[in-house]
């Protein structure tokens, strides 16, 4: 698996960032948000995630409950990563915005999150 900083960016590149880790956990969510996007997951730290650029082109998209704090460039549209909801100290990163990464390299795991869609549960 690989390990290190990895760096990663919207289409347009107004918006770039840096991730650290080991990327060996992505995951899929089955909440309709996460459906209509398809994005391929990676969960990080807080503080293992550092904005290099773009924090004015971010557009902080929630629902919901509102606890979840979806980011996306308002440039091009893509979605690059958010604030978990049930981990709000951990950002999900958008695998596909990650420079050089092989998404098919690492297995997706398919997590729940319809059962997260009803403001009230946990």
């Amino acid at each position: 698996m690989p390990s290190g900083s990895f760096k990663g960016s919207c289409h347009c590149r107004s918006v770039q960032f840096e991730i650290t880790g080991t990327l060996d956990d992505f995951t899929m969510c089955d909440c309709t948000l996460c459906v209509k996007k398809n994005a391929v997951m990676y969960k990080v730290h807080e503080s293992a995630l550092r904005l290099l650029k773009g924090e004015d082109k971010l557009t902080l998209y929630q629902w919901n409950t509102r606890v979840a704090q979806h980011y996306f460039c308002s440039a091009c549209g893509i979605y690059t990563f958010h604030r978990k909801r049930a981990a709000p100290d951990h950002y999900g990163v958008n695998v596909h915005c990650l420079d050089g990464v092989d998404v098919s390299a690492v297995p997706v795991r398919y997590v729940d999150g319809k059962t997260m869609s009803l403001a009230g549960s946990t």
